[in-house]
């Protein structure tokens, strides 16, 4: 989608160019990259853990995702063995790929073309080859709609401000403040030039000693106008915008966020956002490999264990669970070991 607003084709690159975006879709994908997938059956684990053999199972899968935000939908092709066991998956492009309904309509026909100059252009591949996930679908599920749908007008308006902003700020007096003479309108504008220059002269040398002036000249040092200040700040909103159509509160793009929302709220919100896209994600993956495939989101939301321990405890007084249930359950989570390895990290920073 182009920021432009004409609909054209544009790569992720380009689009990960406003800072806005790429701020979200990193922050995004690299949570769900670190979601742990869990399968029912240990062939299906194995391709979930190492899906692809040029790069590591959580490169792999910020690609698939980053890939999701961006163009509402992913690929990956299925290499298997005859038997019909995945040996590699092979991430796609979407320029790579197009989509088919079969006559009757009874499912889905890709074309592929491989980079590889060996393979070329693989027509026909049924859907049970393909790993296709799609986001915000308005077409029964065959394909998915790209965020960036949404975000058409408020980058053109955005781009449009920048150009703006920084014409002004080349425009702008850069001179440090104004030097009045009285009655000087009988003064040349080389006299003018001179008695700058005189001045600056005498600031540079007084090694931060007054400044004496006649008196019948006036300095006034120059300040930012506030009609500035609102321009260079003018565009925060489309961070909101951005925000809001992936879904994530505004503050992890901006910092600022919703004052009366404090941490646990936003993280909720946060939670929710990913939860949203795992559905999507697990859907697919339990259609195609025939398994259920089950998502561990605490590890991206609360990586070293906090509020879940803060969880259990308010549980046990509460009576809701015992105290050797509580501890149990975070000696399974491996919560010990990462309080224990963060401050032996902690000490070996002091040392």
């Amino acid at each position: 989608m182009s920021p432009t607003g004409n609909n054209e084709y544009v790569s992720a690159k380009d689009a990960l160019e406003n800072s806005d975006i790429y701020s979200a879709v990193n922050q995004i994908s690299g949570d769900l990259a670190t979601v742990q997938l869990m399968a029912n059956m240990p062939r299906a684990q194995g391709i979930l853990n190492n899906p692809s053999t040029t790069a590591n199972g959580h490169t792999f899968w910020q690609s698939m995702y980053s890939q999701l935000l961006l163009g509402g939908e992913c690929f990956a092709y299925r290499w298997r063995n005859p038997n019909g066991l995945d040996l590699r998956w092979e991430y796609l492009r979407p320029s790579q790929v197009q989509t088919y309904l079969l006559d009757d309509g009874s499912g889905l026909t890709y074309t592929v073309t491989f980079d590889e100059p060996n393979l070329g252009v693989l027509q026909y591949v049924p859907q049970s080859d393909m790993i296709h996930i799609r986001w915000a679908s308005t077409d029964g599920g065959m394909t998915g709609n790209s965020p960036l749908k949404a975000l058409s007008n408020e980058l053109q308006v955005k781009s449009s401000s920048n150009s703006l902003t920084l014409a002004a700020l080349a425009r702008s007096i850069s001179a440090p403040g104004v030097l009045s003479i009285q009655h000087g309108g009988l003064l040349s504008e080389k006299m003018k030039a001179s008695r700058s220059r005189n001045f600056m002269k005498q600031v540079n040398s007084s090694n931060g000693g007054p400044v004496v002036i006649d008196q019948l000249e006036d300095y006034k040092p120059l300040e930012m106008k506030a009609d500035v200040t609102k321009l260079l700040s003018q565009t925060d909103w489309t961070s909101k915008q951005i925000a809001k159509v992936f879904g994530i509160p505004d503050s992890y793009l901006n910092g600022q966020g919703d004052q009366q929302s404090n941490i646990d709220q936003i993280k909720g919100m946060y939670t929710n956002a990913l939860n949203r896209y795992l559905q999507a994600i697990l859907a697919e993956l339990d259609n195609k490999l025939n398994a259920k495939i089950t998502a561990n989101i605490r590890t991206a939301v609360d990586p070293l264990g906090d509020s879940f321990a803060a969880t259990l405890s308010g549980l046990a007084k509460d009576g809701t669970i015992a105290n050797n249930q509580a501890t149990w359950l975070l000696q399974q989570t491996g919560y010990f070991r990462m309080k224990c390895l963060k401050l032996r990290t902690q000490r070996h920073n002091k040392l």
